[in-house]
């Protein structure tokens, strides 16, 4: 009786360090994985940790990085272009008015010119009026004179440096005996038959008339046959 007693009080014992084994084996931590240990089981519930890749700058966010920066060279290669097209353009500008202000020089230029041109004419026209009267005195004067007059010479030599002086600016004498008669250049003082002579042609020329170029500076006074 007594030794099954003893029995029976080291079975709680027993009970007791089973119990305390278990429960320290359950609060013993785990030991590391070996290389051939199988994954961990994930736990229901347990969010799993971020991986390093979350960590690294993703394909999208590059992306939109380098579409920013393509963007802004766009933006600043077309401000380049506006302001080389708007430089071209003050160019164009700049060079056409240069090119109307060199034609506009040159109109005046040749404006100035053709009226210097005009007003020397017109200087020597009026000039020559003046002269004419006396070369016609000197014709006069050469015709009433008799040959031997020592004088005839003279007066000669008068009147052929007028008309050489007339001469070198362009003025020259015409007689248009026998022409027909023309109204812009011939003034006619009297109008009758002559025999010999075809109706509307000069057929006697009373005063020389004088030319500069094209201008009839006096138009010869004529007699026209009828």
């Amino acid at each position: 009786m007594r030794r099954s007693s003893t029995r029976a009080r080291a079975d709680p014992m027993a009970d007791t360090d089973s119990h305390t084994t278990h429960a320290s084996g359950a609060d013993a931590p785990e030991s590391p994985p070996g290389p051939h240990s199988p994954p961990p089981v994930p736990v229901v519930g347990e969010v799993p940790p971020a991986t390093e890749a979350s960590d690294e700058q993703s394909p999208s966010a590059g992306g939109g990085e380098v579409e920013r920066a393509v963007d802004g060279e766009a933006a600043e290669i077309e401000g380049e272009l506006g302001e080389l097209v708007k430089i071209s353009a003050q160019r164009d500008e700049y060079l056409a008015l240069a090119q109307r202000t060199q034609a506009d020089f040159e109109n005046y230029r040749k404006r100035v010119a053709r009226d210097a041109a005009l007003a020397q004419e017109r200087g020597v026209a009026k000039l020559s009026k003046e002269l004419l009267p006396a070369l016609d005195n000197l014709d006069r004067a050469i015709e009433a004179a008799e040959d031997e007059d020592p004088l005839l010479a003279g007066v000669r030599l008068v009147r052929s440096e007028i008309a050489a002086a007339l001469a070198r600016v362009g003025i020259e004498a015409f007689a248009p005996l026998g022409e027909t008669f023309d109204p812009n250049q011939q003034e006619a003082m009297a109008q009758q038959p002559v025999e010999g002579a075809l109706s509307g042609t000069v057929a006697e020329v009373y005063q020389d008339g004088y030319r500069m170029g094209d201008t009839i500076i006096r138009p010869a006074r004529v007699l026209v046959a009828a």
